[in-house]
């Protein structure tokens, strides 16, 4: 377990494993020539699941359950609460099966984040008698106001220890879901989420749903490399076939978020978010805010990093003349 997270950390740092193509590129925001605002009128502030952000924007969960996840989370953690934002940590199976490594995750909880989201997947909860208590120690590992149920079954297939077994996995999401100690969300992980499976989670308790679309960093490419590894060359053909797997995240917006909004449910955009007018893009097309994950890891600085995603964020509010997300999910979004 541990020797793979790592495994899988050095491949996202080390190797090309983004999609072939960053699907935010086909949406243009309509230029406002004459926007009639000042910069410093611009609110960037969200309230989700009761609390407030500075900018609508969650560190999505990456890493832990080894030594140095414990560094990489330490500062993370550190740039979530400066900068007022969210942050999630990697699947906490590791933690919970291994304390030796629980602090990888919890060491988050020294630091003042407003939103923090706990970690365990679908594959998991099949594996576990007690679904619920298991989720409720990841819950409180990191004092998370968030539990995310994440769907990772892409990675599971190519992987050459995969676990392939997916049947009961939504009524587990139910079971979890009504029982858990913190209101739940389900996330993909790169893979996208459809209006299909969207309507199938609405019989559920959770309270959002994290598309996770493809764009970003492919879970797929980063199989291929630990199959080429070990000599798994069947394995790895496979992570090359399925390399650009996934339904685009916009996409997944356009699909699914007059859904969420009806249901009063959450729309996080997660995969590709590039800087903050990939997650003016998102808003515009119906998220409440977006998550960012290797952007954060591939910078030389990631307080840099952090500036050019604000102002960003607020340059494009500006020159849409909007002055705070609400205007802007109500501009008009052009695509081929």
């Amino acid at each position: 377990m541990k020797n793979r997270k790592k495994e899988h950390l050095e491949i996202v740092l080390g190797e090309e494993v983004s999609h072939s193509y960053n699907y935010w590129d086909d949406f243009i925001l309509l230029h406002n020539a004459l926007p009639e605002i000042n910069m410093d009128e611009i609110d960037t502030s969200i309230e989700i699941f009761g609390k407030k952000l500075s900018s609508p924007l969650i560190i999505a969960g990456m890493t832990g359950g080894f030594k140095e996840a414990k560094v990489i989370n330490e500062k993370l953690a550190e740039v979530a609460a400066k900068y007022s934002i969210g942050m999630g940590v990697g699947s906490q199976r590791a933690g919970i099966e291994d304390k030796s490594v629980k602090e990888s995750y919890s060491v988050i909880k020294n630091h003042d984040i407003p939103l923090k989201i706990a970690n365990i997947g679908a594959p998991q909860l099949l594996e576990w008698n007690d679904a619920i208590e298991k989720a409720n120690e990841a819950i409180e590992m990191i004092d998370a106001d968030i539990l995310a149920i994440h769907l990772n079954f892409l990675q599971e297939v190519i992987q050459p220890e995969g676990e392939r077994d997916a049947k009961g996995c939504l009524e587990k999401i139910k079971e979890v879901a009504a029982s858990a100690s913190k209101p739940v969300i389900v996330k993909e992980t790169g893979a996208g989420i459809s209006r299909q499976v969207a309507e199938k989670l609405l019989d559920t308790d959770i309270v959002g749903i994290d598309v996770g679309g493809a764009g970003g960093t492919s879970f797929a490419a980063v199989e291929a490399y630990r199959a080429k590894k070990i000599g798994d060359n069947v394995q790895e053909e496979l992570g090359k076939i399925f390399w650009d797997w996934g339904i685009p995240t916009p996409y997944c917006l356009i699909e699914i978020a007059d859904l969420c909004e009806e249901a009063g449910l959450t729309l996080i955009a997660t995969g590709g978010i590039r800087h903050g007018l990939d997650v003016a893009k998102a808003i515009a097309l119906g998220a409440d805010c977006a998550g960012i994950a290797s952007a954060c890891l591939t910078c030389n600085s990631i307080d840099e990093k952090m500036e050019v995603f604000m102002k960003s964020l607020k340059a494009t509010l500006f020159l849409t003349g909007c002055k705070n997300l609400e205007e802007l999910k109500e501009v008009e979004i052009w695509s081929p």
